[in-house]
């Protein structure tokens, strides 16, 4: 949750924040959504908590009985449908499995379908009013964007009664708001309700609570709180009360009475919110509030992402700790992405079956974020490759890793990568958005602050990237020397199918006269230049590449047609000069020979079964590889290959590296290499255990790379 400002304090200040809090009034109640005449004989609502008047889980009135919707076959062109059904422009995304929580009473709509440009949802297909095999945990709800249909009027559509309800949650540092370090860790807690932020009631007050607190402000765990510190500071209040009786003593006064919204709050632990959670409001009318109680305090445990100093990431760092059996892959932000566990030394993916908050929140605090803000299913991060390892993961929530969960074994024929398992966490907040980063034309710019800067990726903030110090190298100005980027939350990730490369790897001996364009387009060795052309022969090692886009964005040539290179020779335009990498290394990682592959020809040889392709290379069409297609270079072609005619017998590694200049972007580039084990005897090859290079766990890693090599070509 994001303070939306900053306070500043004074020594007197400081005393004031400590005796006075938000004052608490009687919620405005709310009005009801308008909409014109839609759908005959029904009524529409939206209802749960934690939310926003504009979002929630869908209810609908048939016959005189509210009822929900099941997200089985849920889609966002249904989400559209019926955010027009509730008065609202269109739909910005939709929930499942319950997120604002489970109604009750009927379940009215099952395996929805709709194609988002119906009137009414009538006109959607689904089983049958009131037939369905779904439970309650399984609500949809909808989150629609805030802005009314024209004409709207209040027929069908009504809003839930109001109630109270927890909106926001921050922590308050007692002492040096504005300048203790961001992300804030420990601190009174404070609640946002309609009428601004209250604090709470520490009677009753448990660890379940600050565990769950911590969860939603982006900390996976809590600790206990120094309550010693805070009885010395109420003390210091009680004597600045003395010393100022008419003044302060009547805002201390105001405290007691006004500043708590909450109290009787009981949580389990487990919870994704702290709405979620047993408590009470505090009535407007109500004298006493909290008596002989005080502010609850929670101090929170940063993850190692997030700590907030560098003797809490010394602490974290030298805590032993084993190899990660579990990852976040695709994901455009930190905390976020498809979830991913390794089994037997090998990254598989989890099947979204019974997928849930319980279940997401576990992955969340074990990778050192908060509690899970949102279980994503049906691929919503991406698809993975290879084995799906886990199917119908049933979590307390208490867990201290996914693996500590029931779960099931799975078959390739259970479950498809499809359905893969994907979380959005709770992150603390850092103020890093607040950071401002302009992209605009530098001919006016005067001066250059930074250089040299090289990044992994995972860093929060352009700062905490490696770059120069004091010495920025480059001293001159202009358009042409300052950086700039162009933002999106979605891109494209490529995998090249590696199982394809170790089944169509072998060797040619091609004549030299049929080696001419190869050799203009530099696909050849350096030793090529100095051979009897046309006489004589080149061995080369051929095999398929066929490259998969699983993001969520399509792969498209980082330069426009406008500026492809025509090569007459093959007949056909360059979009990316280089777009693999090919490569002998020897065990030791020491390049005995290399190739490249041009992108002549981007485009979608195939797709899945449910997406169409867009891409096609024939009379200068647009290039690309849409999301859920691959693009097919077959063995058969010039310059799918590696020039070996210099290459000595003996054990070698295949390495294939796609956009390995980082041209075009990707969420993941960690995936982009291909590695395989290979011993070539002076006549053949063998070649295998080919494996995306982040497919295997450290361990196994380990152990490719000290690979003594083949002794025979008896391959186990």
């Amino acid at each position: 949750m994001q303070p939306v400002s900053v306070w500043q304090w004074s020594p007197r200040g400081l005393l004031l924040c400590l005796l006075c809090g938000s004052l608490l009034g009687s919620p405005s109640p709310s009005t009801a959504p308008e909409k014109r005449a839609g759908s005959q004989g029904l009524r529409f609502r939206l209802a749960g908590f934690p939310r926003k008047p504009f979002e929630g889980r869908v209810e609908i009135q048939r016959a005189g009985e509210w009822g929900t919707i099941c997200d089985d076959d849920f889609t966002l062109q249904a989400a559209h449908v019926l955010c027009r059904e509730l008065g609202f422009t269109e739909a910005t995304g939709w929930t499942h499995s319950a997120k604002y929580g489970p109604g009750t009473g009927r379940i009215w709509l099952d395996n929805l379908s709709c194609s988002g440009t119906e009137q009414s949802v009538n006109e959607c297909t689904f089983r049958g009013w009131g037939n369905s095999d779904c439970t309650h945990d399984e609500d949809a709800g909808v989150i629609c964007k805030d802005q009314r249909l024209p004409g709207f009027s209040d027929s069908n559509v009504i809003e839930v009664e109001h109630h109270l309800q927890v909106e926001e949650v921050r922590l308050r540092p007692a002492v040096g708001w504005g300048r203790r370090p961001l992300p804030v860790t420990e601190g009174l807690v404070e609640v946002r309700l309609p009428d601004g932020w209250s604090q709470v009631c520490d009677k009753g007050w448990s660890a379940h609570n600050s565990h769950v607190v911590c969860g939603l402000l982006g900390f996976p765990s809590e600790k206990r709180v120094n309550a010693a510190f805070y009885r010395k500071l109420r003390k210091r209040a009680a004597k600045a009360s003395a010393r100022h009786p008419k003044f302060l003593g009547r805002l201390l006064a105001q405290r007691q009475r006004h500043s708590f919204g909450l109290h009787g709050v009981a949580c389990v632990g487990t919870e994704a919110h702290l709405s979620l959670c047993s408590l009470e409001f505090y009535r407007a009318n109500d004298t006493a509030r909290c008596p002989g109680g005080s502010p609850a305090v929670v101090s929170c445990v940063p993850g190692p992402l997030f700590a907030a100093s560098s003797g809490q990431k010394k602490q974290q760092q030298s805590k032993p700790q084993g190899e990660t059996r579990v990852r976040l892959k695709g994901g455009a932000h930190p905390g976020e992405g498809r979830v991913e566990v390794l089994k037997a030394g090998t990254w598989g993916t989890v099947c979204d079956r019974k997928w849930d908050l319980q279940a997401a929140s576990v992955v969340c605090r074990e990778l050192g974020f908060g509690s899970a803000r949102e279980a994503l299913t049906g691929a919503r991060m991406g698809q993975g490759m290879g084995a799906i390892h886990l199917s119908e993961v049933r979590c307390s929530g208490q867990e201290p890793s996914l693996w500590k969960c029931p779960y099931k074994n799975i078959t390739a024929e259970d479950c498809s990568h499809s359905r893969d398992a994907g979380v959005r966490c709770n992150l603390p907040y850092t103020g890093v958005d607040t950071k401002e980063t302009w992209y605009w034309d530098s001919g006016n710019v005067t001066e250059v602050v930074m250089s040299g800067v090289h990044c992994t990726g995972t860093e929060l903030s352009l700062d905490q990237c490696a770059h120069h110090s004091t010495h920025i190298a480059c001293k001159r100005t202009g358009t042409r020397f300052t950086a700039g980027v162009i933002c999106s939350e979605t891109a494209s990730d490529l995998l090249l199918h590696s199982a394809l490369v170790q089944e169509t790897a072998y060797i040619e001996d091609r004549p030299l006269h049929m080696l001419y364009c190869a050799a203009e387009e530099n696909c050849l060795a350096r030793s090529a230049r100095s051979a009897n052309w046309p006489y004589g022969h080149r061995r080369l090692l051929r095999f398929s590449s066929q490259i998969h886009n699983l993001g969520r964005a399509d792969f498209r040539p980082k330069a426009g047609r406008h500026s492809w290179v025509w090569h007459e020779c093959h007949g056909h335009y360059h979009s990316m000069d280089i777009f693999t990498h090919y490569d002998i290394l020897t065990p030791n990682g020491t390049k005995v020979a290399e190739g490249h592959k041009a992108s002549f020809c981007l485009e979608d040889t195939e797709c899945q079964e449910d997406v169409s392709k867009r891409y096609e290379c024939a009379n200068f069409g647009e290039q690309g590889i849409t999301v859920g297609c691959w693009d097919l270079y077959r063995h058969d072609i010039d310059c799918q290959w590696i020039d070996i005619t210099d290459v000595k017998p003996g054990n070698y590694i295949l390495q294939v590296v796609i956009n390995p200049n980082y041209e075009v972007a990707e969420s993941d580039f960690t995936n982009n290499a291909m590695k395989c084990n290979c011993k070539y005897d002076g006549h053949r090859i063998w070649v295998h255990n080919c494996h995306i290079g982040d497919a295997f766990g450290e361990e196994a890693n380990r152990r490719f790379e000290r690979y003594p090599g083949q002794t025979s070509n008896q391959i186990v």
